[in-house]
């Protein structure tokens, strides 16, 4: 952290000087590529509503951490958020409901929970704050914490990429490979599920999975080959990422919701130079 200091300081810019953008800026660096490899399968897979389901979800996590008296409740939003992903890809292998049908069930199931727990004795109002996020207010132990999530998602996708790919991309043919798909959907589910409840504080449940999806549906707009995909997503993210926080400092306006406007405008842009 000292060296990103000293290499911050050095830049010739105001804000480069205030620690809060200092730490803001390495997370957005470490969350940013982090959200466009997993968008690129949850576009791909067709998953879009699963992740907001997580991030709805997420707020059972905190009643649940809030009941066990946690003083901070990630640790709660993340094993409630891993275990409703894990039984979303259950049940989508047990019933015969549509995928669709079986996480809105799952979603209102989860979020009206968290709401009834929440709003006893009138507290929900102490955890609004998760609705909108505050990148600002990371701290190094957390930026640390980001960092370890980032290197587990790294090394689930240096192993299982291939396989994880082809299972949602096309089942059937990842069958006849030999690949167990269930076992792949579970792992995915519950890698995208832990992405999204450890940045949930930060970005903020209203916008997070809209942070998730808009870089890759950029990226498929711009590209066709799988590699060049996922770096242009990681692109996409990032430019959008720094461009957010930056514009969210000169306009004191909250910076999850300013980067995924940024990353909405990029996502229009392409649409002029779709392939």
């Amino acid at each position: 952290m000292n060296a990103w200091r000293d290499l911050m300081s050095l830049l010739p810019l105001t804000w480069a000087h205030y620690e809060f953008m200092q730490n803001a800026l390495l997370a957005v660096l470490l969350i940013a590529p982090l959200f466009a490899a997993l968008g690129c399968m949850v576009v791909n897979s067709r998953m879009a509503f699963f992740s907001e389901a997580i991030g709805h979800a997420a707020l059972t996590g905190l009643a649940i951490g809030a009941l066990a008296g946690l003083a901070d409740p990630t640790l709660a939003v993340v094993g409630f958020s891993v275990l409703l992903a894990l039984a979303i890809a259950l049940l989508r292998r047990c019933s015969a409901t549509s995928t669709d049908t079986v996480i809105g069930l799952v979603m209102a199931f989860a979020v009206a929970l968290g709401v009834v727990l929440l709003s006893r004795g009138g507290g929900f109002n102490r955890y609004t704050a998760y609705l909108i996020g505050d990148l600002l207010t990371i701290t190094p132990a957390e930026i640390a914490r980001l960092a370890l999530v980032a290197a587990l998602v790294a090394a689930v996708g240096t192993w299982f990429f291939n396989r994880i790919f082809l299972a949602v991309l096309n089942p059937a043919l990842a069958r006849s490979r030999g690949v167990n798909v269930w076992a792949m959907e579970a792992l995915f589910s519950a890698v995208v599920a832990l992405v999204v409840a450890v940045s949930l504080s930060w970005v903020g449940l209203l916008v997070i999975n809209s942070l998730l999806i808009l870089p890759a549906a950029t990226a498929r707009n711009l590209t066709r080959r799988t590699s060049s995909y996922l770096l242009v997503a990681m692109a996409v993210s990032l430019a959008a990422g720094v461009i957010g926080l930056l514009a969210s400092y000169a306009w004191a306006t909250a910076t999850g919701a300013t980067i995924v406007l940024v990353a909405m405008g990029g996502f229009l842009l392409s649409l002029f130079f779709r392939r």
